[in-house]
């Protein structure tokens, strides 16, 4: 029995421009994802984290075929990602590895080609509140929240329309202060790969801090591991993989 090999890559850009970032996250968005994830699920799970500095972006052959799933988080920097490792993200993808899209990887290289369509938005950052609505409570990604929604005091606005194919399932819907609503939770699938899309999580607001947006992000790894892989949320349980 194997523990579910999860990697969170981030650009690891703004962390170490600006201040106010490395304030919030001292030691990296990938880092704040990777503990809540370890918080979450215990050693059920393996964790590494990859940056878009290191060699092939942390994203070689070899560690991407040990990576079940993916977790993304780019902002400024999505035209630095070489095209011959979204080549090889994208064919793992379609081989049944899990991609958990976060907040402005929708303008990301690999969501957009795995979408088909442009993924723009309208956006607004002024730091309003964020209420974030369940519209799928049986959906697995949201196991355990116990609510009906929920409030983020700020955050960055996305507003509709949000250029996207049609999601399998929509599990959450954001409303903003000033009116906007926007899906802020979308599934996926393309060849043997399930995708998730989750809004929540701009770099100068501790959003990956917060308790239910951890466990949204634990749950959806669960959810997004490949097929043919036995994986719960249950403690007695741990996950066992086809071979």
């Amino acid at each position: 029995m194997a523990p579910l090999r999860i990697t969170v890559w981030n650009e690891f850009r703004h962390e170490q421009q600006n201040p106010d970032v490395r304030r919030i996250y001292p030691d990296g968005i990938h880092q704040a994802i990777a503990d809540g994830l370890t918080q979450e699920l215990g050693d059920r799970i393996s964790v590494r984290c990859a940056t878009l500095d290191q060699p092939d972006h942390g994203l070689t052959e070899d560690a991407l075929a040990q990576t079940d799933v993916l977790f993304w988080w780019g902002h400024m920097a999505h035209g630095d990602v070489r095209d011959d490792v979204v080549d090889r993200i994208h064919q793992r993808c379609l081989a049944g590895m899990g991609l958990i899209a976060l907040h402005s990887a929708h303008y990301s290289k690999i969501f957009t080609r795995l979408m088909g369509t442009s993924c723009s938005l309208r956006w607004r950052e002024a730091g309003e509140r964020e209420r974030i609505w369940i519209v799928d409570p049986s959906h697995p990604i949201v196991n355990g929240l116990d609510c009906e929604s929920f409030d983020l005091p700020h955050a960055e606005m996305y507003g509709e329309f949000f250029d996207i194919p049609q999601p399998e399932s929509l599990v959450l819907l954001s409303w903003f202060q000033g009116g906007e609503v926007f899906r802020s939770g979308c599934t996926f699938k393309r060849g043997k790969g399930k995708i998730f899309y989750f809004r929540p999580g701009h770099e100068t607001y501790p959003i990956y801090y917060h308790a239910k947006i951890r466990k949204i992000l634990a749950n959806s790894a669960v959810w997004a591991a490949p097929t043919g892989a036995v994986y719960h949320t249950d403690s007695r349980h741990i996950p066992e993989f086809d071979t």
